[in-house]
Formats: structure tokens, sequence, C-alpha cells
């Protein structure tokens, strides 16, 4: 498509329009396996904007590919033509009924956030994907998704009550329930206007043909999935529609929408979408979780699991609780688990007993649990309620992560994950599913709706190699062939896509498939809706993400990535989109996403970049490419994907990485030399802070100052303090030996009365020390009354600055220097205390990564004997060595922002934990993610709005809504600062506030 017809569409869009290689790039690719560079990108504003788009395509003879959260498993969004993403702008909660029950939204309303919407109604929407966080109703129209409570609510098609959408002729539609009088009395009108009948008069005539046709009528009841499956995703709906008036006889009004439900943007582009809303689920939820020995056991489990009516019915296997166990978060979430007698993780299978009242659901559950155990299914039951319910669903909806975090080539891939049986077929199913792989020396993944009747399977293949694209088709092939076997659907959920719509003749027959392929040629005569999905589809092995034969080069980094390479690291994602979630969901991943809304600005899309460049890239040096430097350049390097991504992509430490090859050949930019200069220029500082605080403290030269390194000019700085935290701990102890920069064991005794204090080193980090004295001060001093020995040991500065910029070589030295003075004093009995999050938690991060062969095991040994500040506290306090009777009755209310990095790399639990110490204090966590000031982001002028979006997010407007009697606590130095520059309230360092909280 030529460049200037491209750019003559983006002069008519209010919209935008991208054509360069970094946005077809990241466009690319969805969930799914498959990989192709669309022409363009459009992100319209307007529904004139969709006309127009509409318009082109018919022109230029290119196609049009809807777009949500791109989170597809089947290759939906994948493909050459322009892919046109509504995530953005069509978001709009239009109207809610509450009396009859319905709602109509954009079809890039999030499924949670309009749930959340509708909570003060009493009312809700029932079905429920794995994404729901992120995942858009117009995606779930497109797919007609459901997910694991789909035994009560069935799937999206029967809540949808009718749709607005443009054809393919750009004329409006509403297509929504009419009943058998009125769709007669419409074909006959349509019927009348011969040459003159719209399109939508068409497919109304096409569609009558078709279904009022015995022989067809037969086919379709013949050779389409049984009924007794909810889960019914083979191509088009013809069985759904041939269900209804006039049809059938006492069959639900003829309803085109419950068709477009499952058409994947095939056949119009949805506008808008009017949904059936149910009452709020039951108020009690109880989730038992029986523990089996095997797959056969637990899908047994399910048949008396389903007698009980559940809502919901699911299945965890061993391999996603084994990776569970290596990740951060989901470790937390596994709390339930209890291993064979053989030490054997167990399979899960989760029931959903909700109801009204927690007694009901004890009783229940008894019953149950008896009935299982008379069976032999089963050897542990735990019964689990409240907080710990999310807990469980966040681990089984993070499945699929967790399988992206499989080391090396191999992965979990979605191949034949999609499949649906009568449930009472599932154990012979999935027993002659697991032959089927056995007979090919393969193992399968199996996970999610074993209530519905449908596993998530996914075979461990390497398709980077020619024998893993042999392996793809050939377990698909086999595996549509037992499908059929069992009258199942080889689409459950995710849908046909072009990794199943090749075998749609063989699961509903050719003649159903040419009914289809008619469908498709009468609603989109021109092919511009989203070609090449359902009908008319590619090879499923074509256009694959990775090519037969491909190498992973390995490349020499300064960091290690453990049993991986660095390309590996990020081929880790798997496009799951959990960086997609807004702050209405919570947590922190992805701060500049949540501002911003753009796809470019996900960890997904930064994964993505990097792959892409590593392994196609023709240069010597494969890192230089300023397409990675744009889409990183948004990172904020928090480390929230390292711990939130299910498949723990540290997109941060890929930051780092790209930056210092970049370098290599590019050089370092003064700002960025001058920020990872932070200490060394803030020791010079220090010798005259008058001058400099004479400077950066007048508002007028502050921002000549800002102008003149590139830092925004109302961002404010960090002033000096008249001395450094060093200065004044050395002029505490023996003067003789208490030098600025080596300050030994005796430099800072506590106490002398006390008998056998307790010994620990803290470090004197180089923010504490130029710009936070006073935290450290009255750190220190409550640390003396507290009875303990503080010891400033011989230490450099952290290397934070250097890291956060990227510079690793200058990092390395900092972090080595550091083991090295350090590997001999700092053990279990005397660990190393840190009062700034970002700065201590480098030892526990990046430096076991960092230094040299040689430290790693130094390294390692610190790393487990270092602690935040509020850790040591909180260990202190479950020691008893600290105590609540030591500090103020008084009452006070914090409200506590913590570090990102205390978020990902330690946790929120021990500052709570800590400032609970006073016994009247009570303490609340801001659900606030990132602040938005990142080190040195959020001083640098390009970054200055964004940072400032983010912190608008929850934080400002939280800490706006306190009366000024109420603490703010935040540990993080660059967070005090966002704080004061946002609002103008004086955050405080939970160190200052217990030592004013001392009895």
């Amino acid at each position: 498509m030529r460049a200037e017809s491209l750019k003559n569409l983006a002069s008519q869009l209010t919209g935008d329009l991208f054509n360069d290689s970094t946005y077809r790039t990241l466009y690319a690719t969805d969930a799914s396996a498959y990989r192709e560079m669309p022409a363009a990108v459009a992100i319209p504003k307007t529904i004139d904007d969709l006309k127009t788009l509409i318009a082109f395509a018919r022109q230029h003879k290119t196609s049009l590919i809807p777009r949500t959260a791109g989170t597809s498993l089947a290759g939906q969004v994948v493909g050459s033509g322009i892919v046109v993403d509504v995530s953005k702008h069509f978001t709009k909660i239009l109207e809610v009924n509450q009396e009859e029950r319905w709602v109509r939204v954009q079809p890039g309303v999030v499924r949670d956030e309009l749930n959340q919407h509708l909570k003060p109604y009493g009312l809700y929407f029932g079905p429920e994907t794995s994404t729901a966080n992120r995942a858009m109703i117009g995606g779930m129209v497109g797919n007609n998704s459901c997910g694991s409570n789909s035994v009560v609510y069935r799937a999206t098609r029967e809540h949808t009550l009718s749709v607005k959408a443009l054809l393919a002729d750009g004329s409006e539609v509403e297509f929504g329930s009419m009943s058998g009088w009125n769709f007669t009395k419409s074909v006959s009108e349509a019927s009348r206007k011969n040459g003159s009948a719209t399109l939508a008069d068409k497919i109304l005539l096409k569609t009558n043909a078709i279904l009022s046709n015995s022989a067809n009528q037969e086919e379709i009841r013949r050779n389409f999935p049984k009924k007794t499956i909810e889960r019914r995703n083979t191509g088009y709906a013809l069985d759904a529609l041939l269900d209804m008036e006039p049809f059938t006889a006492d069959g639900e009004p003829f309803n085109l929408s419950k068709f477009i439900a499952g058409s994947e943007g095939t056949l119009c582009f949805l506008t808008e979408i009017k949904l059936n809303l149910v009452p709020l689920p039951p108020k009690e939820s109880g989730l038992i979780c029986v523990h089996c020995h095997s797959i056969d056991e637990a899908l047994r489990a399910t048949l008396v699991a389903l007698t009980y009516k559940p809502y919901a019915v699911e299945l965890i296997d061993d391999i996603i609780l084994e990776r569970a166990d290596s990740n951060p978060e989901q470790k937390k979430n596994s709390f339930f688990v209890q291993k064979t007698p053989t030490d054997h993780f167990p399979i899960i299978l989760v029931v959903d007993l909700s109801r009204d009242t927690r007694a009901e659901i004890e009783q229940l559950s008894s019953a149950m649990i008896g009935d299982m155990q008379q069976a032999a299914l089963g050897y542990h039951y735990p019964l689990l309620f409240g907080e710990d319910t999310k807990k469980i669903w966040t681990l089984r909806k993070a499945g699929l992560g967790l399988l992206g975090n499989l080391p090396g080539d191999e992965k979990a891939v979605a191949v034949i994950e999609d499949t649906a049986v009568d449930v009472a077929d599932l154990p012979a199913y999935i027993r002659d599913f697991n032959e089927i792989l056995a007979k090919h020396h393969m193992h399968s993944v199996h996970y999610a709706h074993a209530g519905s009747g449908e596993l998530h399977l996914r075979p461990i293949i390497n398709l980077k190699t020619e024998e893993g694209h042999r392996q793809y088709r050939l377990i698909a092939e086999e595996i549509a062939t037992l499908v059929k076997k069992y009258d199942g659907s080889l689409s459950g959920e995710h849908g046909d896509g072009r990794l199943r719509g090749e075998f749609i003749p063989q699961m509903v027959g050719p003649h159903n498939y040419e009914l289809m392929r008619e469908i498709k040629h009468t609603w989109d005569p021109d092919g511009i809706f989203n070609p090449g999905k359902i009908v008319e589809t590619p090879p499923m092995d074509t256009f694959l993400r990775y090519e037969a034969g491909q190498q992973t080069p390995n490349f020499q980094t300064y960091f290690r990535y453990k049993d991986q390479t660095v390309l590996q690291h990020a081929e880790q994602c798997n496009g799951s989109g959990d960086c997609r979630k807004t702050e209405a969901s919570g947590g922190t991943m992805c701060p500049s996403y949540m501002a911003t809304r753009n796809e470019k600005d996900t960890t997904r899309a930064r994964a993505n970049i990097l792959r892409e460049m590593l392994t196609r890239s023709p240069k010597e040096n494969r890192f230089d490419h300023q397409e990675i430097k744009d889409v990183y350049d948004l990172c904020l390097s928090c480390k929230a994907c390292k711990s939130e991504c299910p498949s723990n992509v540290d997109v941060a430490k890929l930051k780092a990485e790209f930056l210092q090859h970049y370098y290599d050949t590019n050089g370092v930019p003064v700002r960025s030399w001058l920020i990872a200069n932070f200490a060394r220029l803030s020791s010079l500082a220090s010798l005259v802070p008058w001058a400099w605080n004479g400077v950066l403290g007048t508002p007028a030269l502050r921002r000549i100052a800002n102008r003149m390194v590139g830092f925004h000019p109302d961002r404010t700085m960090p002033l000096m303090e008249k001395t450094t935290l060093r200065r004044w701990a050395s002029s505490r102890g023996q003067r003789a030996e208490g030098k600025e920069n080596k300050i030994d064991d005796s430099s800072m005794r506590s106490m002398p009365h006390a008998q056998n204090p307790m010994r620990f080193y803290l470090f004197c980090d180089e923010f504490t020390n130029f710009n936070d004295v006073e935290v450290g001060q009255k750190a220190i001093q409550l640390f003396e009354r507290l009875g303990y020995e503080v010891i400033i040991p011989e230490q450099g500065e952290s290397g934070r600055a250097a890291l956060s910029k990227g510079m690793l070589k200058y990092a390395k030295t900092l972090a080595e220097r550091n083991v090295k003075l350090l590997k001999g004093v700092v053990t279990a009995e005397t660990p190393l205390v840190g009062l700034e999050p970002s700065a201590i938690l480098t030892f526990r991060d990046e430096y076991p990564d960092l230094v040299d062969e040689s430290l790693v095991a130094d390294a390692k040994r610190i790393a487990e004997n270092t602690l935040t500040f509020e850790e040591f506290i909180a260990r202190e306090l479950d020691a008893g060595r600290i105590r609540p009777d030591q500090f103020t009755t008084e009452t006070k209310l914090i409200k506590l922002h913590s570090h990102c990095q205390q978020k990902a790399i330690s946790s929120q639990v021990p500052g709570k934990k800590a400032l609970s110490l006073p016994k009247n204090y009570s303490v609340q966590l801001i659900p606030s993610g990132c602040c938005g000031m990142a080190g040195s982001f959020g001083y640098e002028s390009e970054h200055y709005d964004v940072s400032m979006k983010v912190g608008e997010l929850v934080l400002f407007p939280t800490v706006r809504q306190q009366p000024d009697d109420v603490i703010i606590a935040a540990p993080g130095t660059s967070c005090r600062h966002q704080i004061k520059d946002g609002t103008a309230r004086k955050a405080r360092h939970p160190a200052e506030i217990l030592f004013d909280a001392l009895a």
C-alpha cells in the first residue's frame, strides 16, 4: 500500500494512524503463535473515523482488523491489513437500565471495570474470562467469551441483546430481538425492494434462505457440535440461529446480534453493544480446593462436584503449580497447596460453592467432601473464604502467563487448547487425548474449565525447529479428529481465528462450511473485515511467530539471565496482556500504560520490540535500534513486571541491558552521565551546600538550571543538608577512626549502658546521605533508643542511579566494590539494613546477576541478609526484641504509599506491620501503584507530564482527600518528592514516624 495513500487517510481521521515499522511490529502479534506485519495501525476516535476506514479499505482493496486488548489466542487480530484498535477511545458506558437489567457500552469497555460500575445498581455482567481485568466487551462478543463461571452464566452470546454496527458498505445498522412475525414481515419487505435492497436487507434475505431450507436444517442439526456442550464456538453460529423463531417453534426471538457473537470481527464493525445483566453473585464465596493425584481422578471428581450446583469447577495442574512456585507473586497465592505423599505437586480442582451464607457453604462442602471420599477421589480438601478466594482465582487466571515461564525454547503452545466436549465425556476424551500425545512422545499442560467440559490443553513444543512445526500441525490434525469423534467443539471460548479455521469443514461438514462462506460473502462482499479468519483461512502452520530452523542467538550480556539468553527472557512474554490492566484493577504494572493507554507503552510492547530486533536485526550490534529506544522510553523501571507479570518478564532489567549496548555504539548522553554520577556530584555539592541550595532553592534560578540539564522547569529539586549523614554519624563516634568514607565498627557505638545490644549494619545510601539526612538521623536514634548498635560500614554508593540509566559497566564496578567490602561483615547475625528501598534492594535484585562470576556466591549471601528498614522492624517485632509498649498510645491514622521496588522485590506487609507498632496507629495502604517519579524519570523534561499523570491516577487524589492530621508515609525518597510536588503535602519516612512515636 502506498505511503501517500496512508498519509492522505491519516489527514482524514480525528484519531491516529501509524504506518512506521515500530507500530506495525507491535501489532504484528497477539497472544497466539502467529505473526504478520499489518499495513498500518489506526486508533480511531469517532464512528466517522470508522466509516472513513471502511471506505478506504473498499477503495484500496485492503482489510480492517478490529482489535481491543489483543489477547486472542488463535490469531484473530493478526493480519496484513489495517489493525483498528478501539481500546483507547471507544470506552464509554452509555446507559444502565436498572429496572430492565441491561447496559449499553462501547466495545472498548473493560469487563471488570463494567462490573465495578454496575455494583451500586446491584447488577452484574456474568461471563468472565481469565483476562477479565483487561479484556474488553467488543473482544468478548467477537470471541463469544465465557470463562470460569460459565456453568452458571454461560457465554457472552446468551447475554448479548442487541448491537449497533457498521456494515461493509459503511451503513449503520442495529440488530436486536425480532419476534417470528416481525422477522417474517421484515423478510417480505426486503424481498419487495429488489434492486434497491440495502446490504442489511440482503443479509436478512440470505439468512432466511439458508435457514428455511429443510436440507440445510438437517445438515446443521446433524453436523454441528452436541447441544449439551455449552461452549460451542466452531464457525458461524448457524445452529444458534436455527434454534430461534421462526425456524424452531417456541424458540427465542430471532436475533442477529447473537449470530455476530463469535464472528470474530469478520462480518461487521461493532460500535455499541447492549448486554443483559443479572443480580450480583451470592454474598459469600467459598472454594473447596480438592487435591487429586491425577488428571483422571480430578475429572471424575468434577462429575461429583457438579451435582452440588457450583458456580465454577476449575482445574489447575501440577505443571502450573510448579511454575507458580518459582513466581514471587503467584507463590504467595499457592499457600493452600499440600503436596502428595510422594512430594509431588497435586492436581487441584477448585469448586466454587458461593452462596448467601457461610453456614450453607460449609454444609454443602461437608456433603460434597463425604461423597468424594466415599468414591476415593482426592486426599486434601481445604475450604477457603474471604480474601483467600481472591488469591486462588488470581493463581488460576495466571495460568496462561505462568506457562510462558518455561525456560529455554520449548513452550506450552496454544494449538489445541480450546476443545470442548460434553462434561460427561471429558474423562474419556482426556484419556484418549493423552494417549495421542504419548504416542508422539509429547506431554501437555491441563488447566481451566473442567465443569464446562473444556480443559486448556497445551503441548510442550519448540516452534523454532522443523520438528516443532511438524508437531504443531500433526497434533492439531489428530485432536481435530478426536474432537469430532465426541461431537465436540474445536473452539470452546477462544475462537477459530487462523488456528482452527482450516479444520471447520471437518468439524461441521463441507455442506455447512459452504453455507458459512455464503454468509461471509453476503455480509462482506469485498472481504474487508478481518479476512482469513473462520472461512478461507490460510494453513494453520503459516505466519507463525517463529520460523522452522530459527536460531536463538547467544549474546554477550552485562546481566546474567539464569538458564536463559536475554532473547529467551524477552520471549517469555506470550502476549497475555496482563500489563494492560488499568489503575482500577490495582497493582503497579504498567504505570505508563495506565497513564497513556497506548499499546506502545505496555510491558508486552517492550518485550515484543526487543524480541523482534534481537531476532531479525541485520546489525552487528542488534541492540543498536532507535525503535527499541522509542518503545522503552516511557518504561519507569518500576520493576512491577518482575513480580506481576505471570511470565516474570523483567523489563527494567531488559531496559538497562539494552541501554548499555546502545551506549556502546552511540555513546552516553550528558544528562544520563550526570544522573548516573549523582553521588559523586552530590559529594562535591555537599562541600558548598549553600551554593547548591541558593540556585535550586530559588524558583527562577532553578528553572534555568533545570532547562540546562534537560529537567522540567516546574520540577523542584532536592536540596542539600548542612551536613551529610556520614559526617554526622562520624562526629558521634571516635573521631580518630571515623573518616568520611571509612568508618569502622567502633565509630557508631550506641547506648553504652545497653547489655549485649543487637548489632546491625546500616547502609548509608547516597540519597539519605546527602538529601534526607534527617531521615537517617532519626533512624539511627530510633534504633539506639530501642537498644541496638548501629554501624555504618565501609561501603560505596548503591549504583541505583547508574542502573536506572543503563550504565551497567559503571554499576558493575560499584556493585563489585560493595560486595568485596561487605562480604566479610554482613551475616544473618549482623544484617545489612537500608532506609531507601531502591538503593538497598539493589543488593537483592541486580547485584547477584551483575557482579563478576567470582563474586556471585558472596553477592547471594549478602542478598540473603539484606533487609529494608521495614523488614528489619517487622522481623524484630516478630522476635519480640521490639515491643508495642515502647511506643506511644496516641491515636493516629497513617496512609502508606509503598515504593515500587518494595512491592516487586519485597512486600508491603512489613511496612504496614512496622507502622502498626504503636497500638493505636491505624495503617491503610494506598492502592496507588507507582508514584510516577521513578528516580530521574519524573525530573526529565519530556517525561514530566506522564510522570504527573501517573501520580494523578490514584496517589495524588487519595493524598489530597486526607485531613491534615492524617500522616502520609512513603519510604521512597522519589515518592516523597513526587507527593510534595503533586499535592503540596509532606510525606514522611516510616523511620521518622516511629522515632516521633517513641514512648
